[in-house]
């Protein structure tokens, strides 16, 4: 597969849309094992410039119901992949159909599912940050288009200061801080799943904790 480049595109009103559109498929499967699904991430702001990809958050109340999803989600076509080094959440490979998406499925009391749901709440109602987030993630796009390590890295101390304005304490902002650097550290130029280098189109997502 070639590599996709990095594209950061202004807010596409159909996003909405495009995450009702799979949650139309995934929810009737999964909604006895499952607690919610949430649109998360950039595209779920409206407004804000994003990478035109849906992500997804499915919540689970324990952890012990994750099995139960992992199996029902295999029957529409998605992979599991393991938490990926993000304790809390697990991420699937999506099928090559319908819109764009990475899909997670996510403990109710885990930090990944609060930093996704805590960015997305508070860009939401700070209209000034998140044109400056955006603005961001389009200037890193254009600094690294075929580098998702670098625009991921670059993009970690904006989100560190929305989730400090959303009230994160120093240990939970440690935290994912870590996660994202060890992630770009770690990640081999060659994906060992798939043989080749990671695109920022692939439908695995990347392994990382902030949107």
């Amino acid at each position: 597969m070639q590599q996709m480049k990095i594209v950061v595109v202004d807010y596409d009103p159909s996003w909405p849309a495009a995450f009702e559109q799979v949650r139309s498929r995934v929810w009737p499967v999964i909604d006895d094992v499952a607690a919610a699904i949430e649109h998360v991430g950039s595209t779920s702001v409206p407004g804000l410039a994003a990478k035109p990809i849906i992500d997804i958050d499915v919540v689970v109340a324990a952890a012990g119901d994750v099995p139960a999803v992992v199996e029902r989600l295999a029957t529409l076509g998605y992979e599991h992949q393991g938490h990926l080094g993000v304790e809390g959440r697990e991420a699937f490979k999506s099928p090559s159909i319908g819109p764009r998406h990475h899909l997670y499925v996510c403990s109710s009391r885990g930090l990944a599912l609060a930093n996704h749901l805590a960015v997305r709440n508070y860009l939401r109602t700070h209209s000034e940050a998140a044109r400056e987030y955006g603005d961001i993630k389009k200037q890193l796009a254009e600094r690294f288009p075929d580098d998702i390590d670098g625009y991921t890295e670059g993009k970690t101390e904006a989100l560190l200061r929305i989730l400090r304005s959303a009230g994160f304490q120093p240990a939970d902002l440690e935290a994912i801080a870590g996660i994202n650097r060890r992630s770009a550290a770690a990640r081999s130029p060659i994906d060992l799943q798939h043989g080749q280098r990671r695109g920022a189109d692939e439908r695995g997502p990347a392994r990382r904790v902030v949107p």
